[in-house]
């Protein structure tokens, strides 16, 4: 059986540089997989880059079901079922939540008033109904938008789910209810790819597999125990104990780093 997605050396670079420097994941179906990383570690760039997000030179694969995707359009890839869920999701006055169903059922050739009775049956498990007749995540907050999202992928039914930093900006609470969404959104015929800076999350959500990504790449995969790694020692203590030592290359210094050479040594 095919994995919902499966990845092998993925390269990412914006002009000279590069972000993605071979990432290798494989995420099965009925599996929720964890990366956890510092910031500019190229999490959320693996999302850019698999969703088709443009600005980037890509090289490697990426296999949604079996299907290659990096050559594809973004609306291509949404359509054999690749969708992210945002970590600032987008407002939409307007439109209604019911109604952006609707169209994206059509879109992808499933029967709408089969689409909306299920909206409204999750919706109630969700405790989101009310989203169904308000405008896409307008007034909406975090916490509300994030369930949104998660409502949006519960009910197309994508084959692989991308969620960037879902829990980024949202108190105790609304990480718990984040959580229990994508918990009852997990099934065997969807893949999830959870990012995050934090392992507060996976105190409420059961991740079968926990990767950390630093410099480009997944340098360590593993269990709860690797979160707890980190909870406790961060991830320089993890890079020490890996023996990594940081990329830097001239190209991704920041203007700041220039300030602090000593250019008269030698």
């Amino acid at each position: 059986m095919n994995s919902a997605l499966s990845i092998r050396d993925l390269h990412a670079s914006v002009g000279s540089v590069e972000i993605l420097r071979g990432v290798d994941l494989d995420v099965g179906f009925g599996e929720v997989h964890a990366v956890m990383g510092p910031n500019g570690s190229g999490k959320s760039t693996l999302c850019h880059v698999l969703t088709g997000k443009e600005g980037y030179h890509v090289s490697g694969s990426a296999l949604l079901d079996g299907t290659e995707v990096l050559d594809l359009d973004v609306d291509a890839r949404a359509r054999l079922g690749l969708l992210q869920a945002f970590q600032y999701p987008v407002e939409i006055p307007g439109v209604k939540l019911s109604e952006l169903l609707r169209e994206a059922a059509e879109e992808r050739g499933v029967d709408p008033d089969e689409t909306l009775a299920r909206a409204r049956e999750l919706a109630e498990r969700l405790g989101a109904v009310e989203f169904l007749d308000r405008s896409v995540n307008d007034d909406l907050s975090g916490g509300e938008k994030k369930r949104s999202e998660i409502l949006q992928m519960a009910v197309l039914r994508p084959k692989a789910a991308l969620l960037d930093e879902i829990d980024s900006g949202l108190d105790i609470d609304a990480v718990r209810e984040v959580a229990a969404a994508v918990e009852e959104m997990r099934g065997p015929d969807l893949g999830v790819l959870l990012i995050t800076h934090y392992s507060r999350i996976l105190k409420y959500l059961r991740a079968d597999r926990i990767h950390v990504m630093m410099d480009g790449r997944i340098v360590s995969s593993g269990g709860p125990e690797l979160a707890e790694e980190l909870e406790a020692g961060g991830y320089e203590a993890l890079r020490q104990r890996l023996g990594l030592q940081p990329v830097t290359s001239a190209a991704e210094r920041r203007p700041s780093d220039f300030f602090t050479d000593t250019p008269f040594d030698v």
